[in-house]
């Protein structure tokens, strides 16, 4: 495992509101109260990828895929849902800190978000 790369996902989960880690499917796995918002892919099914899976807001994952391919792909079984993959060496620590809010943001509880929205958040 990339130990490295684990521990900077990590870092970005749990700093917020109700988040917590545990092993799913055999990754370490993120979530807000009972519900995913992160799954780390260590070269999930010797794809060759170090990742995270994530949701994006509707209408964002085709976007992501067509502007920047080598950042982002279309990951197994979550991709159907419009999440998102994203190769964990080619994005820097404020954009993947971006993305990770954001998902936090649209799985968490309506009230939870409103506790902690943010300038940008949708409550």
């Amino acid at each position: 495992m990339n130990d490295e790369q684990l521990e900077r996902v990590r870092r970005m989960c749990l700093a917020l509101p109700e988040a917590s880690e545990r092993l799913s499917h055999g990754e370490p796995t993120f979530f807000v109260r009972k519900k995913v918002f992160v799954m780390f892919a260590n070269n999930h099914h010797n794809d060759g990828h170090i990742a995270v899976w994530l949701p994006v807001p509707p209408g964002f994952q085709e976007g992501l895929l067509e502007s920047s391919p080598q950042v982002f792909f279309k990951p197994p079984f979550v991709g159907i849902r419009g999440w998102i993959g994203i190769e964990l060496n080619q994005i820097n620590d404020a954009d993947l800190a971006m993305y990770i809010r954001i998902a936090w943001e649209l799985i968490a509880p309506k009230r939870l978000r409103a506790q902690h929205a943010t300038p940008f958040s949708k409550n």
